[in-house]
């Protein structure tokens, strides 16, 4: 038996180039496909609220547990899912959500009542924290160090074009089909995506021994889950109504109690070591700074387009295709990993969040009566999301180890969806007290732009509701962008100084 030969030194260029696997970029374009369906269903059931309610006889109240379910459960699962996908294999827990997704999808598609909608809702999210971190993880297998940025960027500007498409494409759907189609679109896509993830993605899993931490997969999914409860509800309820309070001091309790677990057990779901990292505190950091901002602000801007220029919930999203289409368009031809590979990761993100906050400002501030100035807003926008997604979500994932690649997109999925959802509330509650306070005195108690409009009696009145509401979506607007600059700048400068220690 011939010993094989040795080699001093780390491998060559050529050495990694050869071990390439050769179907990589085949398995990018199934797992990016697998991510685009999961981020679609976040948006594309907001046409449908009107087919909802009239079909199911549901209430205001019903159709808000329909939408919020989803990202619900998703966002409690996240960690438990990424710990679930290093332990028991990365191919193994996509195939799982794959299933889990389609089964969801079919329930949903053939629900009868608002309650069993909501149910298969609840399933699509467990699919769904199982994807999310599933694809995530399997890219950083398949990709060496040279190619991760591109393939994360194509990854994350996936990820965007998924948000701005869900109106357009559940809009698209409905005028030609019942609601239940919406969901039926799953199903091909996943059968697909089943395929190929069985016959082209390796097996991997990480070095995780001894038992499953069940009882951090408990607190982590009860904590969260009660603290984005909390988030979601806050604006609608009030922030002091005993739902809310209670919800959000049990998941800081639950967080807590957590934390506290994970530094006692032997086998620990999430190492808490990782927080003495500079790296990994900055990137989260910003993760969750650049995600309030932007998030916050895209969703105003919705609301712009579809309460102050007048458009519906698809025709609003089909305008916002051009901050997702630049998104996929820099990513796709290479541009963005040149550019983060020539900045390095802080200076990148820096100009990234730069290019979105000014973006921002200038949709926010673009007269209602054409598009051109809000397309060059857009535009900029997505330049700014192509060079900063991709860069944060690398800085995420590269301060932890990658035999633990899941637990990494589990913590990068959290905190956005944490960002994600503090931004819609808190911006949203920027925007509402800005607009009240602005109303007419007669109309003083109108808790919303609708609510405002059915109760004004004149043509001025109408107009005085209009302007108030277009002022407040600016103020609102304007102060995500703040935070977009700050966020990304605090994160950059975070970033900067690991590096600095660490050489």
């Amino acid at each position: 038996m011939t010993a094989a030969p040795t080699t001093a030194g780390p491998p060559t260029r050529d050495d990694t180039v050869a071990s390439r696997l050769p179907t990589r970029w085949l398995i990018l374009a199934v797992l990016s496909l697998a991510q685009l369906v999961v981020v679609l269903d976040n948006t594309v059931l907001t046409v449908a609220v009107p087919a909802l309610t009239r079909d199911l006889n549901a209430s205001t109240a019903d159709i808000q547990w329909v939408i919020n379910a989803y990202a619900l459960v998703q966002s409690g699962l996240l960690l438990t899912a990424g710990s679930a996908v290093d332990r028991y294999g990365r191919r193994r827990m996509l195939l799982a959500g794959l299933v889990l997704f389609g089964l969801a999808s079919l329930a949903a598609a053939a629900a009868q009542s608002s309650g069993q909608l909501i149910a298969a809702r609840a399933g699509l999210g467990v699919g769904g924290a199982l994807l999310v971190t599933g694809t995530l993880a399997v890219a950083m297998q398949v990709f060496d160090a040279e190619e991760r940025p591109r393939a994360i960027g194509i990854w994350a500007a996936v990820s965007a074009l998924g948000f701005a498409a869900g109106p357009p494409v559940g809009g698209l759907v409905l005028a030609h089909f019942a609601w239940p189609a919406i969901f039926l679109l799953n199903v091909p896509i996943v059968l697909l995506c089943v395929v190929a993830v069985a016959l082209l993605v390796p097996e991997s899993r990480g070095a995780t021994g001894g038992r499953l931490d069940l009882v951090g997969a408990v607190l982590s999914t009860a904590g969260l889950t009660a603290l984005v409860y909390a988030v979601i509800r806050g604006p609608e309820d009030g922030w002091a109504a005993p739902s809310v309070l209670g919800a959000a001091l049990a998941g800081v309790a639950l967080v807590g109690l957590f934390v506290g677990w994970e530094r006692r057990t032997p086998h620990p779901m999430l190492d808490m070591d990782l927080f003495r990292d500079r790296r990994f505190v900055g990137a989260v950091a910003g993760v969750v700074l650049i995600t309030f901002g932007s998030a916050g602000a895209l969703f105003l801007l919705a609301q712009q387009l579809q309460f102050v220029r007048g458009h519906t919930a698809w025709e609003a999203g089909l305008r916002m295709v051009p901050f997702a289409s630049t998104v996929v368009l820099l990513n796709l031809v290479g541009v963005v990993a040149r550019l983060i590979r020539a900045l390095g990761i802080p200076a990148a993100i820096a100009a990234g969040m730069t290019s979105l906050a000014a973006g921002l400002v200038v949709a926010a501030h673009a007269p209602t009566d054409g598009y051109g100035v809000l397309l060059g807003g857009l535009v900029l926008m997505g330049a700014g999301c192509a060079v900063a997604n991709p860069a944060i979500v690398e800085a995420v994932m590269s301060a932890i180890p990658v035999d633990r690649a899941g637990s990494g997109a589990g913590v990068d999925g959290t905190m956005t969806e944490v960002g994600t959802s503090l931004g819609v509330a808190v911006l949203g509650a920027v925007m509402n007290t800005r607009f009240t306070a602005a109303l007419p005195v007669a109309l003083a108690g109108a808790a919303s732009f609708p609510a405002a409009m059915a109760a004004a009696r004149s043509e001025p009145e109408r107009q005085s509701v209009a302007e108030a509401f277009s002022s407040a979506v600016v103020v609102g607007q304007t102060v995500g962008a703040g935070a977009v600059l700050v966020g990304g700048l605090l994160a950059a400068l975070l970033l900067h100084r690991a590096a600095r220690r660490v050489d």
